[in-house]
């Protein structure tokens, strides 16, 4: 008898992302006539910036003659990309990486999840509250929870309550964890973290022997000067954090699939008896494994974002996003919606103070105005009442959604 991994059992429903497919879908069946704008999965629409699909060609091409064609390429992704990885992102913010702590790899979703993998089912994982579901739901498929209560949090995860009560910002957690999801510029909920309160929580990783998972795939939006793009601007976080980063929102690779994970060399694990042993080698021994890599002629186009070209047209686009966020954000400011994020982050989160349930939102704004957003209880129970709006979509319909808004009774 073949038995199931009954950890999924556990989980809610489906994946949020799928299930507001599905609600869109079934309305579009019985309104075909609706002109439905979608604002809520997190996809962008810009096409590759042309440096990106120059370099993308010449890699096609590349794979075509034999004395350049490339087989299986090197685990942790090749050479080129690492090095521009580590000049362009850390060395420019004074943060020291060498390019074999850069993992290549096919998105910071999969890796997120993937992590958990590398690390003993008995620790305690904190995760912020709203977040994005991955860490919920991975953390439930490995076995480290117990069932989903009533208030909707499952048994075993520390979770830590962001609201604007908090700034969005976590508490330090009073008791010991070992495993802490943090994710600034946040999603959903657009909200940054100054160096002062990242200084925190590396510092109680220190004490404790914890580790950070931090999630910064959206910091290529960061427009303010004194927020940091790493948690590695923070002394001594070598020691303690794993960084994940994305080109998916970053230069347009959602369907390409590319991202990276640094993995320090300092960084240490321990055993059930307190040998301390590195993950560097521990997530290397698990990529070797289980991952045969990136493509060569994506690596390539990627490397190309680093170029004088690709840095300026890449930068273009995500302007253009955060002008949407900025019409967004004004717009429902406006309305008398209390509104964070759309400053550092592609994401605008909105409370709409009648006290609506979220998914009861969507399905107004849905039926009224034939717009779709994500339900913030979809991101954990501190997330209802509220709602999160993507800023990558269309101009024209960014405006027109805000239009359409505006006609709401609500």
């Amino acid at each position: 008898m073949a038995q199931i991994n009954e950890n999924y059992l556990k989980l809610q429903a489906g994946y949020l992302f799928p299930e507001i497919g599905r609600r869109v879908a079934a309305y579009q069946k019985n309104h075909p006539e609706a002109k439905i704008i979608r604002m809520g999965i997190g996809d962008v629409i810009k096409p590759l910036v042309p440096s990106v699909i120059k370099a993308f060609h010449e890699g096609v091409d590349e794979m075509s003659k034999t004395e350049s064609f490339r087989g299986y390429g090197p685990e942790q992704g090749y050479d080129f990309l690492r090095n521009a990885i580590v000049e362009h992102d850390y060395q420019t913010r004074g943060v020291n990486l060498h390019s074999d702590e850069i993992f290549i790899s096919d998105g910071s979703k999969c890796d997120s999840g993937n992590i958990l993998e590398i690390f003993g089912p008995d620790n305690k994982v904190a995760i912020q509250d709203p977040a994005y579901p991955v860490y919920v739901d991975s953390t439930v498929m490995g076995g480290r929870t117990g069932n989903i209560q009533d208030n909707g949090f499952y048994q075993g995860i520390r979770y830590m309550p962001c609201t604007a009560t908090n700034q969005f910002m976590p508490e330090i957690p009073t008791g010991k964890v070992d495993i802490i999801f943090l994710c600034y510029p946040n999603n959903p909920t657009g909200t940054t973290a100054s160096k002062d309160e990242l200084k925190k929580w590396v510092e109680y990783a220190l004490k404790n022997k914890a580790i950070i998972l931090f999630d910064a795939a959206y910091e290529a939006f960061i427009s303010e000067k004194d927020v940091p793009h790493s948690i590695y601007e923070i002394e001594g976080a070598r020691k303690v954090a794993i960084e994940f980063r994305s080109f998916s929102k970053t230069a347009g690779f959602t369907g390409t699939r590319c991202a990276f994970t640094v993995v320090p060399k300092e960084l240490m694990g321990y055993t059930s008896e307190g040998k301390a042993y590195s993950v560097h080698a521990l997530w290397y021994r698990r990529q070797t494994t289980k991952f045969n890599q990136v493509s060569y002629p994506v690596q390539k186009a990627a490397a190309a974002i680093y170029t004088p070209e690709g840095r300026k047209e890449t930068r273009e686009i995500i302007e253009y996003y955060m002008e949407n966020a900025r019409i967004m954000r004004e717009s429902f400011t406006e309305l008398g919606f209390e509104v964070f994020g759309g400053i550092n982050a592609p994401y605008v989160w909105i409370n709409s103070g009648t006290g609506m349930k979220s998914w009861d939102l969507f399905d107004k704004i849905l039926d009224e105005a034939h717009v779709v957003g994500t339900p913030g209880s979809g991101f954990g129970p501190s997330g209802e009442g509220y709602f999160r709006f993507s800023a990558f979509a269309s101009r024209e319909n960014v405006l027109e959604a805000m239009n359409r808004i505006r006609n709401l009774s609500l």
